[in-house]
């Protein structure tokens, strides 16, 4: 913690650090308040637990192409991508003051799905960008104050974005979501980077992609943490569809979903600022293999209809579900080669990310013909097995990065 305290004005010193650092912010806090607030939306407009989740699946569905989506940006220059994707976002934003019945839910979902493809895109854009207009000394600290700011919006934004919603609908959501990208916009515009036209990369697009994947599953160390969290974020995405199911137990409004997502951004803070020094104690796969276990328990203790249990679930899940997922990403920064490194890192995001989707798409449809309680009972258990490859070997390849864990970002 004293390191992110140190680390914070060693960034902010250098402008384009500083930059970059407050427009992930700004557009960050736009994008957690719609995430929420699409499932609220559609569960006000329908009453269906099911089309609330599919707004996730929506914004999700789009990681299937990660690999290829991120290779434009080696295509194109960095900056002007990720300029025209947020500009883009913005004008699209506008569209869902249109969205004011069930009938026009198709734009809704519509929108989160091009949301999410342009999310891609930019992510891998930013990160790019990042190595050129931000000094090499700064790039660890930079991840990992983008990761805490990333998950500290999760803490702040479900409940600005959700009394928002509750005074002047969805469509005001919307709008303060445009107005972020478009103040990201102007910040990256700011940013004092040289760039050139990149050169086309050797073969077509096929083969860049598979080279990521073929290094990928044939590194001994890489292969079982790249599984582990893709595992992880299948049962994540099973969680995650029962959320307003939950809540209907508990007997609040779909609003309340702001409550738990807040507490579980807390969490995720706090694993963000905890994550290095336990990186080096435990090693990758001992850390993965209690974050998952962690999650696993918590995702079991909400089949029970306690708003204290159901608070106390969604902290140690904040907590548990990045450890893997920092643990994993960490791993290929360390052990890919530079050349390869942006189609490793683009096709292990799809691989990690890609579960959660058939997970949200399996939960919407689950919770809709099974009772919640027996649904969450049968997946706690059945997550806490996808620890236990990690555990068993964890004393051959715990070798922890001499660079410091916050270089991976995992948001």
């Amino acid at each position: 913690m004293t390191t992110t305290t140190r680390a914070l004005p060693r960034v902010l010193r250098d402008r384009n650090a500083a930059l970059h650092l407050t427009g992930a912010v700004v557009s960050g806090f736009g994008t957690s308040a719609l995430w929420l607030v699409s499932g609220v939306w559609v569960k006000d407009l329908t009453g269906s637990d099911g089309l609330a989740a599919l707004c996730m699946l929506a914004m999700w569905a789009p990681t299937l192409a990660g690999p290829l989506l991120g290779t434009l940006a080696d295509r194109v220059r960095r900056k002007p991508l990720l300029i025209g994707a947020n500009l883009l976002l913005a004008v699209l934003l506008l569209t869902l003051f249109t969205v004011d019945s069930p009938d026009r839910l198709w734009l809704l979902f519509a929108v989160l799905f091009v949301y999410g493809a342009a999310g891609v895109v930019h992510d891998a854009a930013e990160s790019a960008l990042v190595a050129s207009a931000v000094p090499t000394s700064l790039l660890g600290d930079f991840n990992g104050l983008r990761m805490t700011a990333s998950e500290g919006m999760k803490l702040l934004a479900p409940l600005a974005g959700a009394g928002v919603y509750a005074a002047y609908g969805g469509a005001s959501v919307a709008l303060l979501d445009a107005v972020t990208f478009v103040v990201a916009t102007g910040l990256y515009t700011c940013l004092s980077v040289r760039e050139s036209r990149p050169e086309p990369p050797p073969g077509g697009w096929r083969t860049q992609t598979a080279e990521g994947a073929r290094f990928l599953w044939a590194h001994p160390r890489l292969r079982p943490l790249v599984l582990a969290g893709g595992t992880t974020m299948l049962f994540a995405g099973l969680s995650g569809a029962t959320i307003y199911a939950v809540i209907d137990g508990l007997g609040h409004d779909p609003a309340y979903a702001g409550v738990l997502y807040a507490v579980q951004g807390a969490g995720s803070v706090a694993i963000g600022l905890l994550s290095g020094p336990l990186l080096r104690r435990l090693g990758e796969r001992r850390f993965a293999a209690y974050g998952i276990a962690l999650t696993a328990t918590a995702a079991g203790l909400r089949a029970i209809p306690s708003d204290p249990v159901a608070l106390a679930c969604s902290a140690a899940a904040g907590a548990g579900l990045p450890c893997v997922l920092i643990a994993a990403l960490t791993a290929v920064q360390r052990e890919t080669p530079d050349a390869l490194l942006g189609r490793t890192a683009a096709t292990a995001n799809t691989l990690v990310f890609t579960p959660n989707v058939i997970g949200l798409a399996a939960g919407a449809a689950l919770v809709e013909v099974l009772d919640v309680r027996l649904l969450l009972a049968v997946l706690g258990p059945a997550w806490l097995l996808a620890a236990l490859p990690l555990l068993q070997r964890a004393a051959s390849a715990s070798r922890t990065a001499a660079r410091s864990p916050s270089d991976a970002n995992p948001a």
